[in-house]
């Protein structure tokens, strides 16, 4: 019901080509994230998939019939903002029924589905409060209510949590990636946040300058990076990079390491450097390693309560299965 297929869908603004032709295939049900640095065209996709832009060239399909030339409104999909988009002399309950009022579904039915969507999110104790008496998480799940209702093929995300504060991005976090699992429809959330994308995705797609760099689940990017891009831009902290080091280093032109993917100790190990920085979040301690003569600098995931301050020495053991070796052009070596 919701499957979703771009075929050479381009984008270009006058001789500006911002999305060269690509091809993907959203499955009914699924949850892709698309993520990359801004500027990379994620938005711009999106909004060709909802209609909001016009394509260049090529074609975009839902449940297999022809949307390419569709408004926004034929095409059964409901999208959700960053900025809420609401109306704020309405009530909850009269912002949530909007979009059903315009379609001219009866009282009753609107009465039914305005309380299904407040209960699941949480809002039955808000519907005659206006948007301004509501926390700016409470206004998302108004927003995320108003496109229930109209019980799309899929949800359109665009970056909706980044207006939050840290806790509350992490609460609707879960409260999106729950709702999924409740209505299995098909979602595609846009974001600049890798975090986001690894814990709530099914399916990744990483995007830098228009182009698709690779698709995959989150594990698949993880554990196998197509490229030094998408390396260095899923995980966190990023991939720590060491280039020159030849067969040294694992006979590759460059080799990356992941944080977690080093042991420290301060008795033996092959790489020996100096602590700078220290990062310490409770459960873990980020290291900032100089002077390994390998790189600037080496990050380091150890535990909480590994005693390691400014200026002292430790010695890192990479674990060689973990490591990943990338060609010349940046492109990985199987």
């Amino acid at each position: 019901m919701g499957r979703i297929t771009l075929d050479q869908v381009s984008k270009s603004f006058g001789e500006v080509e911002v999305i060269p032709p690509l091809d993907l295939t959203i499955d009914d049900g699924e949850f892709v994230v698309f993520v990359g640095p801004s500027g990379c065209g994620k938005s711009t996709l999106l909004r060709l998939i909802a209609g909001l832009e016009d394509v260049s060239s090529g074609e975009i399909r839902i449940d297999r019939e022809p949307a390419t030339h569709l408004p926004p409104s034929k095409r059964g999909l409901a999208m959700v903002f960053q900025s809420y988009a609401l109306y704020p002399h309405m009530s909850v309950r009269k912002n949530i029924a909007f979009p059903m009022k315009m379609a001219g579904v009866p009282e009753d039915e609107q009465a039914r589905k305005i309380a299904d969507a407040a209960t699941a999110l949480n809002l039955t104790d808000y519907l005659d409060r206006r948007p301004g008496q509501l926390s700016g998480g409470q206004r998302q799940r108004v927003a995320i209510g108003r496109a229930i209702v109209r019980e799309p093929a899929a949800f359109l995300f665009d970056e909706p949590l980044s207006n939050l504060d840290a806790a509350l991005r992490v609460g609707m976090r879960l409260e999106i990636s729950e709702l999924h699992k409740r209505l299995a429809t098909t979602m595609i959330y846009v974001t600049h946040d890798q975090v986001e994308a690894m814990t709530m995705a099914d399916k990744i797609v990483v995007l830098r300058d228009g182009l698709i760099e690779q698709v995959g689940s989150p594990l698949d990017l993880y554990r196998a990076p197509r490229n030094l891009f998408v390396a260095g831009f899923i995980g966190s902290p990023r991939m720590n990079f060491v280039t020159g080091a030849g067969d040294r280093m694992g006979g590759a032109p460059t080799i990356g390491v992941r944080p977690e993917h080093i042991m420290a100790s301060k008795e033996s190990g092959p790489w020996k450097g100096t602590v700078g920085v220290s990062e310490h979040l409770g459960s873990d301690t980020f290291l900032h390693v100089h002077d390994t003569g390998l790189a600037e600098t080496l990050t380091v995931r150890v535990g909480g309560e590994f005693d390691a301050r400014h200026g002292d020495t430790v010695f890192l053991t990479p674990d060689d299965e973990k490591i990943h070796r990338f060609d010349a052009d940046g492109s990985r070596i199987a």
